[in-house]
């Protein structure tokens, strides 16, 4: 399963890792809910590896999968 997410980053901002301070970059980041794995393209430390997943994405278009998977 993917999901498609047209503004990966939030805003018009730059986003930068906490842990590293390098400038996230959009990258393909597999996803595990209920044994189930989907891709989606998010922000990425290109250093660490931390994802940044968006309060609109977690609540919207994650949920609404989280709902999916559930009701199987």
């Amino acid at each position: 399963m993917s999901i498609s997410t047209e503004n990966i980053l939030p805003g018009d901002r730059e986003w930068t890792c906490c842990r590293c301070g390098v400038r996230l970059e959009p990258a393909p980041v597999v996803v595990e809910y209920l044994g189930n794995e989907f891709t989606a393209e998010l922000p990425r430390c290109p250093k660490c590896g931390l994802v940044m997943i968006s309060e609109e994405l977690a609540l919207g278009k994650m949920a609404e999968v989280e709902q999916i998977l559930e009701d199987k």
